[in-house]
């Protein structure tokens, strides 16, 4: 199983500890340290798990909206998104548990024109105040159909860092990675009102693969 980079610091800590603990355990505990062994096994295989990286066969778009992260959505409304855009928008809410895969991908093709970093409150990540009061990163692609699209990784009540790679001037090409966060959190997406939205409330999401709307030049 490939490992995301992100990892390194993470399993490094968790090795450690484990370590420390089975050894403390078996000490005092003798026969009776599997009580303590085994459940922390669950959890170190999880920490793994946390990090993989799927194999993906990402294809090219151009009017397509690509699910940027694996998750449920959970939000589809009419808002106004304040940050960039300054208008009436469509927002789309992708929750992301620990158990799924966090990295982040573009949701369209095109080139960034706008990132910022916010710091924040830790909420549970599917609160509606989240995308504004939590830490978060905004980042806007003017896409190859030339609309303004904003996206932006939310950190919830588990997930404490988020990372995200690209800068202004980059290339964006949907599905492919520019971000991660670490546990639980939330990916909101701002398209513009004609917007054809083609998933639900309650659609489970791949990201790089699934198709959740279609903009028209």
């Amino acid at each position: 199983m490939k490992l995301h980079k992100e990892s390194r610091g993470t399993i490094t800590v968790a090795t450690i500890l484990f370590a420390l603990i089975a050894a403390a355990s078996i000490y005092f505990l003798e026969m009776w340290s599997l009580l303590v062994i085994v459940p922390l096994l669950v959890i170190y295989g999880l920490v793994f798990w946390f990090f993989r990286v799927p194999n993906r066969d990402v294809l090219d778009h151009v009017e397509n909206v690509i699910a940027p992260v694996d998750g449920k959505v959970v939000m589809i409304k009419e808002v106004v998104e304040t940050e960039f855009l300054k208008q009436p928008s469509i927002q789309i809410s992708i929750f992301m548990s620990p158990l799924n895969v966090h990295i982040c991908r573009f949701p369209v093709s095109g080139n960034v024109i706008y990132k910022k970093y916010h710091p924040g409150k830790y909420l549970v990540a599917w609160h509606e105040k989240s995308s504004t009061e939590n830490e978060r990163t905004t980042v806007a692609v003017e896409s190859l159909t030339n609309h303004k699209i904003v996206f932006r990784q939310i950190a919830g009540y588990v997930a404490r860092r988020i990372v995200f790679y690209c800068k202004e001037g980059d290339a964006a090409k949907a599905g492919h990675e520019f971000g991660f966060i670490k546990f639980g959190s939330r990916m909101d997406i701002f398209l513009p009102l004609d917007t054809e939205i083609v998933c639900k409330i309650g659609d489970k999401t791949k990201g790089g693969i699934d198709v959740i709307a279609k903009m028209r030049d």
